[in-house]
């Protein structure tokens, strides 16, 4: 009996489904890592309320020995780079245009400015405090918008994926995820103080404290419209993020050695950002699809901020000393007297 001829596998017909399982195969470990420090968070959030941004990097920061795991290295990377971006373009869907005209060119002036003199604040003052531009930027930068958000979005656009990177930002998302737990409790107080009624109390606490959750936790303690006009205003903060982070990627893409890759003009998930931001605008996106973008948003970076804590070494963050500290309490209090002195001043 002849021997029948062998079939050799086409390597064209299997090689796709092949690379895409030895990616995943890559990817698997350590991103479910940061999956699980994700879902362990926001348990212990929900339960204890502490914030979710804080314990993720906290338990990301406990775990840093994986990151010296060659196994874990590739989901590490994946999900601080790749789920991070994501989720700042799934922003994109919180912002609309309406929103500017509904709340009024002085409040939105006030707002822009704000931003702005934050942000020039925290370059002066690095300076002055004998740290780096890029460092005056990025704590500015998450100051003046969002906080963690804003922190991961404006590192990623700085050129620079060096470990002192790394720690600066962890140490900025740390710093501002504190105080503006701290903001939360207090600004209220001062507000009430301060004599301002419930508008202008929203105005204050939403143009001031870092982060979203804070803002609101804040806002409706004190009454509804308070808590509503906060979330409002912090959203119009939000949509700072996106020209802040190509000014930021123009000015340090000059600064990028030419050995080194420089970064893109215009990152991909700021144009996502930009996108989706006018599709919200454009056209009514159902409540569901908004609310499912919002909640994927949360997760992603989450999940990101978990990476970012694994791969980053606790006793190098502290090495960044005390000038650091003094930089983020200078820029939150230079942020909440302004915008307090605009509203007693101005009459907002």
């Amino acid at each position: 009996m002849p021997d029948l001829p062998t079939v050799s596998p086409d390597p064209e017909r299997e090689r796709p489904s092949a690379t895409f399982r030895d990616h995943w195969q890559r990817l698997f470990p350590g991103l479910s890592v940061t999956i699980l420090i994700a879902l362990a968070s926001a348990f212990l959030s929900e339960h204890y309320g502490a914030p979710a941004m804080l314990l993720a990097i906290l338990i990301g920061l406990a775990l840093h020995f994986l990151a010296e795991d060659p196994r874990t290295a590739a989901g590490l990377d994946f999900a601080s780079r790749v789920v991070l971006r994501l989720g700042i373009a799934l922003l994109g869907l919180r912002v609309s245009v309406a929103m500017f005209t509904d709340l009024g060119a002085p409040v939105i002036g006030m707002i822009v400015a704000a931003v702005v003199l934050t942000i020039v604040f925290g370059i002066v003052a690095a300076k002055l405090l004998s740290q780096s531009t890029a460092f005056g930027v990025l704590t500015g930068g998450a100051v003046a918008i969002c906080g963690a958000s804003a922190a991961l979005a404006i590192s990623a656009t700085l050129g620079s994926r060096s470990k002192e990177a790394d720690q600066q930002m962890v140490f900025t998302v740390i710093g501002v995820t504190m105080l503006s737990t701290l903001a939360m409790i207090f600004y209220p107080i001062i507000a009430s103080l301060a004599g301002l009624d419930d508008h202008q109390t929203g105005i204050f606490l939403g143009a001031t404290i870092h982060d979203v959750a804070q803002v609101a936790g804040a806002g409706f303690s004190v009454s509804v419209p308070a808590g509503e006009t906060a979330v409002f205003v912090k959203l119009i903060r939000v949509t700072m993020l996106a020209p802040v982070v190509l000014i930021a990627a123009l000015a340090f893409r000059k600064s990028v050695s030419s050995d080194m890759k420089r970064p893109p003009l215009l990152p991909g998930f700021v144009v996502a950002f930009l996108l989706l931001g006018t599709l919200n605008s454009l056209v009514t996106i159902p409540p569901v699809v908004s609310d499912w973008a919002g909640t994927l948003s949360r997760w992603a970076l989450l999940v990101a901020i978990a990476a970012v804590g694994v791969k980053t070494s606790l006793p190098e963050v502290f090495k960044i000393g005390g000038r650091a500290i003094g930089l983020l309490v200078a820029e939150t209090a230079f942020l909440a007297a302004l915008v307090l002195a605009a509203l007693l001043i101005l009459g907002l």
